[in-house]
């Protein structure tokens, strides 16, 4: 039993005040140039239990994830078809199995009205849209995710980086933006992500 008691005695010292506790109570009245006293195994133990776990450093999630080449493309792009969408870039890729279809400059939602990262897919597809919350043109919009589009934008030509969206994918060349939304499908995979 006085073991027991010694040991949950020092785990709480332990645990109240820190490793730095332990090691005072090991070299308690001892001079400077005095060797600390041997540890205890059950004290030790105590103290590896109460010292904080370390931190595995993160794996850098970009460096397996890409394929070589300025477009930072993620390797899900390789398959099928697919609209890859680069918030780092800023480029909207359009790939068949790997093969680089059209790309474009792109543009994105302002902090207060971000672009949504992730897999989606095409949902539906508008010529000649009209936004009903900002009455604004969309032409050629490609909707991926609730009201979030891909779509020309006649501001992004103007105005460039200066401006933003309210969470929609903009492209400014519209020829670019035509010839993409007349060879995607419904049901297409769009991936948006920043690396």
């Amino acid at each position: 039993m006085g073991i027991l008691r010694k040991l949950g005695a020092t785990t709480t010292a332990v645990a109240m005040l820190g490793v730095g506790v332990f090691a005072a109570t090991g070299t308690a009245g001892a001079s400077p140039s005095a060797k600390p006293a041997a540890v205890p195994a059950a004290k030790a133990v105590a103290v590896q239990a109460a010292a904080p776990a370390a931190k595995k450093p993160a794996k850098p999630a970009a460096k397996n994830v890409l394929v070589p080449g300025k477009l930072r493309l993620d390797k899900r792009c390789m398959t099928g078809r697919i609209i890859c969408v680069n918030k780092k870039t800023r480029k909207v890729a359009f790939l068949y199995n790997g093969k680089l279809l059209a790309t474009g400059d792109a543009r994105f939602g302002a902090p207060k009205t971000p672009t949504r990262n992730g897999f989606f897919k095409l949902q539906r597809k508008s010529k000649n849209h009209v936004s009903s919350i900002y009455k604004s043109p969309m032409p050629y919009a490609m909707f991926f995710s609730g009201g979030q589009a891909i779509h020309y934008s006649s501001d992004f030509k103007a105005r460039g980086y200066n401006g933003a969206s309210h969470g929609c994918v903009n492209m400014r060349d519209k020829n670019k933006i035509a010839w993409i939304f007349n060879r995607v499908k419904v049901g297409d995979r769009i991936l948006v992500y920043s690396a």
